[in-house]
């Protein structure tokens, strides 16, 4: 187990740490995070942005201190922001250097430590270890990282110990790999330091920047705490998670996940963006828990059965371009127009040009539309499906490529003599006598809905009834949302289809949002399988927040990388502002693009580097030559 409840919502007590004047874990508030991005020596700059960011809400400040002046500096800057009446407490990132975490523990309230780099040999290769030589690599990481221990716990410092999927060591790498359980592993054998020292004021993170490994590796934490009576509050957030609409919604899969099963103490959303940007996100994804408990309409337990600590996707019969090997397909909503036209398609990635009278189709082309009772009188691309109410698809069934959706008072098993159907099912009134009517049909497909505002958890329950049972039908999570910003949709659709979809559960998505645009809502779709690994429809960008590392223009770079590459689907670039995580976070990525000297790039071809000291004016064509040099670059369509 790796949370209180599968199925009733509360919070995994944690214990409480004071980090100055705040407390974190417990009973308290999910606390809301950033870091700031200036040069930590420009003490005016960085007051400045950390004001900033506290007026945005902004209740921990993190500042990178990667050199002991840095460090140093970290006390005319909190020195500087409590003159002006700002007392929230400050924590210092450290990575490399223990001399430095030693000065910032004397000075500001929290430490950041990574285990992975913290005193810890990183060469970026592979090395095999004996038993003994991993105990002396343990023995010489005590000796380095006890000094610091015992001054957090002298001076009242809380301490992060944050493992970052992207840089293990070498050593982690040599026994465990480039998993959950080895960024576990890395972060336990730090923990086992401060417990043999009696010091528990500590916070634990493991972020990744795919959230299913992210999701995964919280998730054995916790099981792994559990098991040893440990309850230390939880830092969640999905590194390098990029900007605007991808970022948020790569961010609300992996911690909106893990907050639906009550995990979480305090959030940092990694935004190619302003740091005081970061803060409204993470306060839309801790706000939606404040009343769940008490909103919730209770489930019914069903045994789990799936592993939560790895992906399999559920066994579905193959129902046309729906089920087993089929990637998840998108429903989108045309039930609530005037008027259905071929213009009207364009948002959901369908363009007709009537001068030549063909359909061209972008790479998030929507499967099927939900027609309702409005009838489409066009030529509709072969691509494309149609989904119409029952009794309204009786007078169009000759149509092609048209489909009727069954209620559950309509669906007679006389009526299901034909190929692909649709039928309509809710999960919060949904009970076991109902399985009768899930019998595979050859030709059956649920849409699978809830109103009940604890609706991962109820969906989780109803999959798990039909894994019990042995159903092979496929199944599409719809979910509709009335009253919502662009802003939250981007957040909550990817948490709720998001959190399923990471556990293997789901064959498609049918997200509806009336009040606000087609295309945010169709590009959102697309962006949850994107994010959860289940369809990729575009490139992906593995861009870091910036920080005072970072050695140039993270956003403007991120901008010109995007307008260049952007047609390449499926290709993973990273773009890392410095060393510190750029090669292991990039071994989730083809290619990467990396801040080692001002004005400096390194290019790398996944975890190997291709190209030093690239100049920066030069480093983004040399980025796309190397992509032709290994074969995967296309001419974009102009």
């Amino acid at each position: 187990m790796y949370c209180n409840d599968l199925f009733s919502y509360s919070r995994f007590k944690t214990r409480e740490v004071k980090i100055g004047d705040l407390l974190l874990g417990g009973d308290q508030p999910i606390r809301l995070q950033s870091m700031t991005t200036t040069d930590t020596m420009n003490t005016e700059a960085t007051v400045a942005q950390s004001i900033r960011m506290i007026e945005a809400g902004c209740e921990l400040v993190r500042i990178t201190a990667p050199s002991k002046n840095d460090a140093e500096n970290l006390a005319p800057i909190k020195q500087a922001l409590r003159e002006k009446g700002y007392n929230t407490p400050i924590v210092a990132d450290i990575h490399f250097t223990p001399n430095a975490a030693e000065v910032a523990a004397g000075i500001v309230e929290k430490v950041r430590v990574n285990p992975g780099n913290y005193a810890d040999k990183k060469k970026f290769e592979e090395i095999d270890y004996t038993d003994e030589s991993y105990q002396a690599e343990l023995d010489r990481i005590r000796d380095r990282f006890t000094p610091l221990v015992l001054l957090c716990k002298k001076n009242g410092t809380a301490m992060r110990i944050g493992t970052n999927h992207g840089s293990l060591s070498d050593r982690i790498l040599s026994r465990y790999g480039d998993t959950p359980q080895g960024m576990v592993e890395s972060a336990m054998e730090f923990l086992r330091i401060c417990r043999d020292h009696d010091f528990h004021e500590i916070v634990i993170s493991m972020k990744a920047s795919n959230p299913q490994v992210m999701v995964q590796a919280y998730r054995l934490l916790v099981s792994e705490m559990m098991k040893h009576g440990m309850n230390y509050p939880l830092h969640l957030g999905v590194t390098e998670a990029g900007d605007g609409e991808d970022g948020r919604i790569k961010s609300a899969v992996g911690i909106g996940t893990l907050l639906e099963d009550g995990i979480g103490d305090t959030i940092r959303v990694s935004l190619t963006e302003e740091p005081e940007a970061e803060i409204p996100v993470a306060k839309m994804l801790a706000d939606r828990y404040v009343n769940r408990a008490a909103t919730a309409r209770p489930i019914t337990p069903v045994q789990p059965m799936v592993n939560p600590f790895e992906y399999t996707r559920r066994h579905s019969s193959e129902v046309e371009n729906i089920g087993q090997r089929q990637v998840p397909r998108v429903i989108m909503d045309y039930s609530h127009k005037n008027e259905i036209t071929a213009a009207s398609l364009f948002g959901v990635g369908y363009n007709y040009s009537v001068p030549l009278d063909k359909w061209n189709l972008s790479d998030m082309a929507c499967d099927y539309i939900y027609c309702g009772q409005n009838a489409v009188t066009f030529e509709i691309p072969g691509t494309l499906g149609l989904i119409y109410d029952y009794e309204y698809w009786k007078n169009v069934s000759d149509q092609p490529r048209c489909y009727p959706l069954f209620s559950r008072e309509n669906y007679l098993p006389n009526e299901r003599s034909f190929g692909l159907h649709f039928l309509k099912v809710s999960a919060d009134s949904f009970t076991e006598n109902d399985i009768t009517l899930f019998t595979t049909h050859p030709g059956l497909v649920l849409i699978l809905e809830t109103e009940n505002t604890h609706a991962v958890a109820d969906m989780r329950a109803f999959f798990f009834s039909l894994l019990k049972n042995e159903l092979h039908v496929p199944v599409i999570i719809s979910r509709k949302y009335t009253g919502l910003t662009e802003d939250e949709f981007m957040l909550y659709a990817p948490t709720d289809a998001g959190a399923l979809l990471l556990d293997g559960l789901g064959d498609g998505v049918f997200v509806s949002a009336p009040e606000l645009p087609m295309q945010r809502v169709n590009s959102t779709a697309f962006g949850i399988l994107q994010a959860t690994r289940t369809r990729i429809s575009k490139t992906e960008y593995i861009s870091c927040p910036s920080c005072g590392r970072t050695l140039f223009d993270l956003q403007e770079t991120t901008a010109k990388i995007r307008s260049r590459t952007s047609h390449l689907k499926g290709i993973k670039i990273g773009i890392m502002g410095c060393i510190v995580n750029g090669p292991g976070e990039m071994a989730d990525a083809d290619y990467g693009y990396v801040g080692t000297g001002p004005g400096k790039i390194t290019l790398y071809k996944e975890k190997t580097v291709v190209k030093k000291n690239v100049t920066e004016e030069h480093a983004v064509q040399e980025l796309i030559d190397l992509i032709k040099e290994h074969g995967d670059w296309i001419e974009p369509n102009l």
